[in-house]
């Protein structure tokens, strides 16, 4: 039987090469779910879905392992990087840490134009806190921690996460997929807004951390349940 396509056609853009398009489209799907952990990658399958040669579709895989997720298996060929459970725990160790480094220093450098951004932030998201479309969740909560990232003033700081990113995003889609999980984000980001507004850079601190440590507990918590069910 013939899987059904999970990809659909590239449309081009001026401003990007095909190879850039065809990578981030990818990506994409690695990270929303789409392609799932374990799951083979066909080169000309996955051009047929794109509608586009072999070629970037090859390019792209490679790129995709250098950023680890994708995982090349001698004489088998190329699979989406699976997520075990000590991958979750150090991404989220590393991410609870930077976060709350970025909120410490945003407190103290913040604007007030990007404490506006940031409670307009909230609104967004809360709008499509239902949850069913996690793709846009997942945009408009990552645009709320750029927003403090980049309050931080942290030229390095902003390097390092964005290096991590799609490692990051990753889990966000995941953890932000589980039910009610986004609307308790929303909440979360409500009270370090205060922190910042405030100029309190410990509890800003503190508060991201506990922010990031809830979203991990969220998602190791929906995995043991559903590796009960499925004993």
């Amino acid at each position: 039987m013939k899987q059904e396509p999970r990809l659909v056609p590239i449309k081009l853009d001026n401003y990007k090469p095909l190879r850039e398009i065809v990578f981030e489209t990818l990506r994409d799907a690695i990270i929303n779910g789409k392609l799932k952990p374990g799951e083979r990658l066909m080169e000309i399958q996955l051009a047929e879905e794109m509608g586009v040669s072999r070629t970037p579709v090859r390019e792209a895989i490679r790129k995709l392992e250098l950023e680890g997720l994708v995982v090349m298996v001698p004489r088998k060929g190329a699979y989406v990087a699976g997520i075990s459970m000590k991958d979750i725990v150090d991404v989220f160790e590393v991410r609870a840490a930077l976060d709350a480094l970025a909120a410490r220093l945003a407190a103290e450098r913040i604007t007030d134009d990007e404490l506006d951004q940031l409670e307009k932030s909230i609104v967004s998201i809360h709008e499509v806190s239902d949850g069913k479309n996690i793709e846009e969740v997942v945009a408009r909560d990552t645009g709320f921690h750029e927003i403090i990232y980049k309050a931080s003033r942290n030229e390095k700081l902003i390097q390092i996460i964005t290096h991590l990113k799609e490692q990051l995003q990753r889990f966000r889609a995941t953890s932000l997929a589980l039910p009610g999980r986004t609307k308790e984000a929303v909440e979360e980001h409500k009270q370090i807004v205060e922190a910042l507004s405030e100029r309190d850079a410990e509890l800003a601190a503190q508060l991201a951390y506990q922010h990031i440590e809830n979203a991990e507990n969220s998602m190791l918590s929906a995995i043991k349940k559903q590796k009960e069910s499925e004993n």
